[in-house]
């Protein structure tokens, strides 16, 4: 057994990081002191403890617990779980006299497909089933909405730098779980770069951390060359999808597609994806730079972007790679206009402005004979020859009568 797996907290008073939901007092604390458990689902960063907290909930609260995979388990995986949950309500096995609750743990939820999920659904909806799912992708995209709304949404956050600290210091003092028995330390820049090299990931870092004490015989002060050394397959670009460097990149991306420079555009992509940036979270920016900075200048930006998106979801990675490029680089030579973007602040800026304005009574609909006599649809026509109406009626409120929001505009220069 690896370091991390060894390290994995039990109960809650092991357990680091997360608390804004296991502190005293906390949502998740309450529900286990007081052993009650809705269906859940944990959306986080890897290594930020969702499979470790699931095991606890289930381990505190004395439930039936079954965990699979999202990635590998399939419909049969499910009908397993699902005839032994029922055979638990039927032979009653009781705890507080109640039935035996049956706990189904789905790590990476998000793998599963729209049909899987559906066959999930009615069993959690009926009770029969209790779901903890966990989840990197934003759960409003990959979880059906039925499902969705039969759970609680816990998102979970990138374990700070004091959080992965104590975990090192408990793995090097540990004896018995951890690396103590080696007697070995970590000189403060060592420790800073394996956490920032770890990208957070407690789980890569404890890995990495067994690397550098058990292979590395002649140290006992674990140092930067020896976390290099570990590390000499990922980029040193110190990448943190949560710190200030994963805003400068994307805000470089962005800003590159927008000033029709493919060639940095594309380093700046190559250089996220190289250091594990969610490809669906670039491709979803790559969406609104179609509307926002291409709008009408190109009107096949904004299919070209959510194609390539679609694209992206059915293909993955790696291979992903080459559409996520494609799009860069359609996106970064297209003509480029602000016209859509304009033309929605100004119309935001006047529904405040004029947030009550009367619609004008030649717009109202007329489906009874008092509202023709009120005047309601008199002067609108509506023919082969001529739509809209008439007599020098606007479509706008009197108020905005002649205010114009939409402005053609002529493709952007750099």
């Amino acid at each position: 057994m690896n370091l991390a797996f060894r390290l994995r907290p039990t109960n809650l008073d092991e357990f680091v990081g997360q608390e804004h939901l296991v502190g005293k007092g906390k949502i998740l604390q309450k529900m286990i002191e007081q052993k009650t458990l809705s269906s859940m689902i944990f959306w986080g960063p890897p290594g930020s403890g969702k499979t470790t907290l699931a095991n606890i909930i289930a381990k505190e609260i004395s439930v039936d617990f079954h965990a699979i995979s999202g990635a590998s388990a399939g419909k049969e995986d499910l009908r397993k779980v699902i005839k032994t949950a029922k055979d638990n309500n039927l032979t009653m096995k009781q705890f507080n006299n109640r039935p035996l609750r049956t706990i189904l743990f789905i790590d990476e939820i998000h793998r599963w497909n729209k049909a899987q999920q559906d066959g999930l659904l009615p069993h959690v909806e009926s009770g029969l089933l209790t779901l903890i799912g966990a989840t990197t992708e934003n759960p409003s995209f990959e979880v059906i909405s039925p499902l969705l709304s039969r759970c609680r949404v816990f998102v979970l956050k990138s374990l700070s730098y004091e959080n992965l600290e104590a975990i090192i210091e408990k793995a090097l003092k540990d004896k018995e779980k951890g690396v103590g028995k080696y007697k070995k330390t970590i000189d403060s820049d060592a420790k800073e770069l394996l956490i920032r090299l770890s990208g957070g990931d407690a789980r890569i870092m404890l890995n990495a951390l067994e690397i550098a004490v058990t292979t590395y015989n002649n140290e006992t002060i674990i140092g930067n060359e020896t976390i290099k050394d570990v590390f000499q397959t990922r980029s040193a670009g110190l990448y943190d999808k949560k710190a200030d460097e994963h805003y400068n990149i994307i805000s470089a991306f962005i800003k590159s597609m927008r000033g029709s420079d493919p060639d940095a555009a594309l380093y700046y992509l190559v250089r996220m994806l190289e250091n594990g940036e969610d490809p669906k979270f670039i491709a979803r920016r790559m969406i609104i730079l179609a509307s926002e900075d291409i709008g009408l200048a190109d009107r096949g930006a904004l299919i070209q972007a959510n194609v390539g998106f679609e694209a992206v979801h059915k293909v993955g990675m790696p291979e992903a790679q080459l559409i996520l490029a494609h799009i860069c680089l359609y996106l970064s030579t297209a003509k480029k206009s602000r016209a859509v973007a304009n033309a929605l602040t100004s119309a935001k800026n006047a529904v405040y402005e004029f947030p009550n304005e009367p619609i004008p009574l030649h717009l109202r609909n007329a489906p009874t004979k008092l509202m023709k006599n009120l005047g309601y649809a008199k002067g609108y026509a509506w023919s082969s020859k001529y739509v809209g109406p008439v007599y020098g009626q606007s479509f706008l409120p009197e108020g905005l009568k002649g205010r114009k929001f939409f402005q053609e505009q002529k493709d952007l220069k750099k």
